[in-house]
């Protein structure tokens, strides 16, 4: 299954079961992909969440259906997943800025939140630079945390945790171990085991068979596999978030290549990472279409 007709076969799940319990093991299934890779893909494509995009369509669809059709209020909160009709109206009111018994009456003004269809775009050309490398497998040293899947909370768990091994120790004491002084990595993890809500990242470095393994640390083996290696140059982290966007809507979609979805890696080098100059790099083990 190529890289769009994974993601669509997921949205057009999600419109054929809206009014039901949806679960996100399920849609991600859909796309051949885990719950977290999806979640992840999608919130890079879209820039928001997947629970926002669920939710907005419901209360997008819940409101056409209350401005035309003989609907009480509790049966469309019941209908759309919430608890309460006064749950509902919370929602209801956050997003159409009006009450579910004011969207009853004729010409009461409602927003409408449209399903997504994915799609390729041609705008002209463009070059993205890459190149594909066969590496051997390879050890790190790392520090490894778990993080939420669910709306994109780790886009403010993730630099908490960089923060914080910064202010501890952590980058430097695994630059002292490090085999390879060139860079300090970003490792995702994504295969997470089913049904589970977070996945493991961490920060780590190249290390040797006979590095000493402090408390808090543990060595990993990254296997052999062949690698897309794209150089990202900007201040961060908008410039490695805008590149991970032509990553999944241009590379991807058009090249011989697919993710394996195991794992990617962000390679950051000494340096000021506010630098319009600043160049890092996204690591994604690839095979062939």
């Amino acid at each position: 299954m190529d890289w769009i007709t994974g993601i669509q076969n997921a949205l057009d799940y999600i419109e054929e079961h809206i009014t039901e319990e949806l679960d996100y093991e399920e849609i991600a299934k859909q796309a051949a992909c885990s719950n977290f890779y999806f979640q992840r893909i999608f919130g890079i494509l879209c820039g928001f969440s997947l629970g926002e995009y669920i939710r907005n369509r419901r209360l997008s669809i819940a409101g056409s259906e209350l401005s035309v059709q003989n609907i009480k209020v509790i049966d469309a909160a019941i209908k759309y997943g919430y608890d309460s009709p006064e749950s509902f109206t919370r929602a209801f009111v956050k997003f159409h800025g009006i009450t579910p018994s004011q969207a009853k009456k004729d010409g009461s003004k409602l927003k409408n939140f449209s399903r997504i269809s994915v799609q390729i775009i041609l705008k002209g050309g463009s070059v993205m630079d890459y190149k594909i490398v066969k590496k051997e497998a390879f050890r790190v040293i790392e520090k490894l945390e778990r993080h939420s899947i669910n709306d994109s909370e780790n886009k403010n768990t993730i630099p908490e945790f960089w923060e914080r091994s910064r202010k501890d120790g952590t980058v430097n004491k695994l630059l002292e171990l490090t085999s390879d002084k060139e860079f300090i990595l970003g490792v995702c993890y994504n295969h997470a085991p089913t049904n589970t809500q977070t996945f493991g990242y961490s920060i780590a470095a190249v290390c040797g068979d006979d590095t000493a393994v402090p408390d808090g640390f543990r060595i990993s083996e990254i296997p052999a596999r062949t690698w897309a290696v794209f150089e990202c140059i900007g201040p961060m982290p908008q410039a490695i978030q805008q590149l991970w966007h032509r990553i999944c809507t241009e590379f991807f979609p058009t090249s011989n290549y697919k993710p394996t979805y195991e794992m990617d890696i962000e390679a950051y080098p000494a340096g000021n990472m506010a630098s319009e100059d600043y160049r890092t790099e996204i690591w994604v083990p690839v095979v062939e279409k």
